[in-house]
C-alpha cells in the first residue's frame, strides 16, 4: 500500500470516529436534565420583621432591636377565603413570646358560685320584747346582749299604773261576784300581758302587786338590749330581742348574671376563718326577688344547723353554692378569651406555626373554663398566652371588624391590648374616667403604679365602686389609656353593724 492510500485511509477513520463522538455528545445533551427548570422556587418574603421582646418594634428588613437582639421575620399566608386573617410566625418568635396552647373540649361545667356572706339570726324564731303599757323598769335580770336565757327565765320587773288599776278592777269585780265583770277584768289583764301566775296570785291573795315580773317566752340569746333599770318604757319601744341559734341564716350576694344558677334547695358549703378546717353543709333557703341597682347583685339566704352554737351572728363566712352540673359542654380555658366591648375572640393555633383569630359566642363559666356556644369546635387548639399580639395581627386581614371604629388610614397601627388587675381609687362619672392602682405589666415593662383610665362608651360605670378589685383590659389610643373590658373581682359593702362584707367572683 502506497503512502497516499494510507493517508486517505487514516483520514476516513478519523472522520468516522469524530462523527460518532459528536453524535454521542448530542444524544447526551438532549437527555441531560435541565438545571434551570429544576431550581426550587423562591421562598416567600417576610411580611415584616419584629423585635422578639417588643412586638410594637417593626422594620421592613432584618436588623437589630433596641435591646440588641436580631429581628425575626413574620410571614402571612396568601389572602384567600380560607386563609383570611391567618398569620404565620417563625418558631423563634413563638418561643420568645412563650406561646402556650390548650384544646377545646367537651366536659362537665361546674356551676359553683363562690361568694362571701355573714351569719345572722333565723328571723323566723327571733322574738322582740315590747311592753303592752307604759311604765318604769324596776329591776333588770338580764345585764347584757349575748346573754343566754331559758324559756321561763325572769327578764325584768315593771311598775305600771295601768297594770295596778287593772288589778284593782279585778278585785272589785270579785267582791261584787259579777262573773261578767270578772271575765272582762281578767281579759284586760291578759291583754296587758300580765303573766298567768300573777292573775292566780291576785285572786288568791286579794292584794295588788305594784311591780310585775315578766319572763322569757323561749330559749335563746339576748340581742339588742335597749334598757337599763329605771328606764321609762312605752309600748312602741323594743326592750330586747331573743333569738334562737339552733339554726342560723347566712346572707350573701351573687352577681346578677349568676342569679339564674341559684335555686332554693341548692346545696351550700361554708367555711370560716374563725374555725379553720371545719366545713358546714347547708342549703339555699330563699333567693330575694330584687336586684341591688347599685351593685347589680341579688341577695341569697342560706340555712345552716348550729346545734353546737359555734356559728355566731355577724361572723364572716366563705360559701360555695353548688349549682347543677352540666355535662357535655364545649369549654375553653378562661385565660384564652379576648374580651372587647363588642365581641369575644379566641386565637386558633393551626399547623406549621399558623394562627387565626376568630369570633366566638360565650355562655356560662366557672373558675377555669368558659362555655363556647359558637365559633369553634371540640378538638380545636387555642392560644392561652401571648394571644393579644397574634390577635392584633390576625385581625388586620380577618373577616370581622375590630373593636375600634374603621380607620381612615389603613396603614395606621392598631393599638395592642394589655390585661391586668387593680383596685379602683376614684371614679369620675362626668369624664368617664377611673383611677386604678394596677399591677406590673411585664410585656410593656410598666411597674406597679396608679394612673387614670378612660372607659369605653360601651361599658356600664354604675357597676364600679371605689375600693373594688377589678380585672380589666385596655389599649393606648390617641394619647390616653382606654379600658375596653372590666370585670369586678370583689364588691365591698357594709352591713347594718358596720362590718364590711364582700362578693368574690
Amino acid at each position: 500500500m502506497n503512502k497516499t492510500t494510507r493517508s486517505i485511509l487514516f483520514l476516513s477513520i478519523g472522520l468516522f470516529i469524530g462523527g460518532g463522538i459528536t453524535a454521542l455528545l448530542d444524544f447526551s445533551s438532549e437527555h441531560q436534565p435541565n438545571n434551570h427548570t429544576s431550581t426550587p422556587s423562591k421562598e416567600k418574603d417576610p411580611l415584616y420583621w419584629v423585635a422578639p421582646m417588643d412586638p410594637n418594634y417593626r422594620r421592613d428588613g432584618p436588623g437589630k432591636s433596641p435591646m440588641g437582639m436580631d429581628l425575626v421575620p413574620v410571614y402571612q399566608e396568601e389572602s384567600d377565603d380560607s386563609t383570611a386573617g391567618t398569620v404565620k410566625i417563625s418558631p423563634q418568635v413563638i418561643n420568645n413570646l412563650g406561646v402556650r396552647t390548650a384544646l377545646i373540649e367537651r366536659k362537665p361545667l361546674m356551676n359553683d358560685i363562690k361568694t362571701v356572706g355573714y351569719v345572722a339570726y333565723d328571723e323566723n324564731t327571733l322574738i322582740h320584747i315590747h311592753p303592752r303599757t307604759e311604765g318604769w323598769i324596776e329591776s333588770l335580770y338580764v345585764r347584757s346582749s349575748g346573754e343566754r336565757v331559758n324559756a321561763g327565765q325572769a327578764l325584768y320587773s315593771l311598775y305600771s299604773p295601768t297594770l295596778v288599776n287593772a288589778q284593782e278592777e279585778l278585785l272589785l269585780a270579785l267582791e261584787r261576784g259579777n262573773q261578767r265583770l270578772i271575765r272582762a277584768a281578767e281579759d284586760r289583764l291578759k291583754a296587758l300581758q300580765l303573766p298567768e301566775y300573777a292573775i292566780k296570785q291576785l285572786k288568791k291573795r286579794k292584794r295588788v302587786s305594784q311591780t310585775i315580773i315578766f319572763f322569757a317566752p323561749n330559749t335563746g340569746v339576748v340581742d339588742h338590749l335597749n334598757v337599763r333599770e329605771g328606764f321609762f318604757v312605752k309600748p312602741s319601744q323594743n326592750i330586747m330581742s331573743i333569738g334562737s341559734l339552733n339554726e342560723v341564716w347566712v346572707e350573701a350576694e351573687v352577681f346578677e348574671r349568676q342569679a339564674p344558677l341559684v335555686k332554693p334547695g341548692a346545696p351550700v358549703t361554708m367555711t370560716l376563718n374563725y374555725l379553720p378546717g371545719s366545713v358546714w353543709h347547708g342549703a339555699v333557703d330563699y333567693v330575694y326577688p330584687v336586684v341591688n341597682k347599685k351593685n347589680r347583685t341579688v341577695k341569697v339566704r342560706m340555712r345552716f344547723i348550729n346545734e353546737s352554737g359555734e356559728l355566731k351572728p355577724n361572723m364572716f363566712a366563705e360559701v360555695v353554692i353548688h349549682g347543677n352540673k352540666q355535662n357535655n359542654v364545649l369549654l375553653a380555658p378562661k385565660e384564652a378569651l379576648i374580651r372587647t366591648g363588642t365581641m369575644n375572640r379566641l386565637v386558633l393555633s393551626l399547623d406549621e406555626g399558623r394562627f387565626k383569630s376568630v369570633v366566638v359566642k360565650t355562655g356560662r363559666f366557672d373558675d377555669n373554663n368558659i362555655e363556647i356556644l359558637s365559633g369553634v369546635e371540640a378538638g380545636n387548639k387555642v392560644v392561652t398566652s401571648a394571644q393579644f399580639l397574634i390577635d392584633s395581627e390576625s385581625s388586620k386581614s380577618s373577616d370581622f371588624s375590630r373593636m375600634e371604629e374603621p380607620q381612615q388610614n389603613s396603614k395606621k397601627q392598631i393599638p395592642e391590648s394589655a390585661d391586668v388587675e387593680g383596685t379602683i381609687n376614684s371614679i369620675s362619672m362626668e369624664e368617664r374616667t377611673v383611677n386604678i392602682s394596677h399591677g406590673a405589666i411585664q410585656k410593656w415593662k410598666h411597674p406597679v403604679m396608679s394612673m387614670d383610665f378612660k372607659l369605653d362608651k360601651f361599658l356600664n360605670m354604675e357597676e364600679l365602686k371605689v375600693g373594688m378589685r377589678v380585672h380589666f383590659s385596655f389599649v393606648i389610643r390617641d394619647g390616653f389609656f382606654l379600658v375596653t373590658h372590666i370585670d369586678p373581682l370583689s364588691i365591698t359593702s357594709k352591713n347594718n353593724n358596720g362590718i364590711t362584707t364582700g362578693i368574690r367572683k
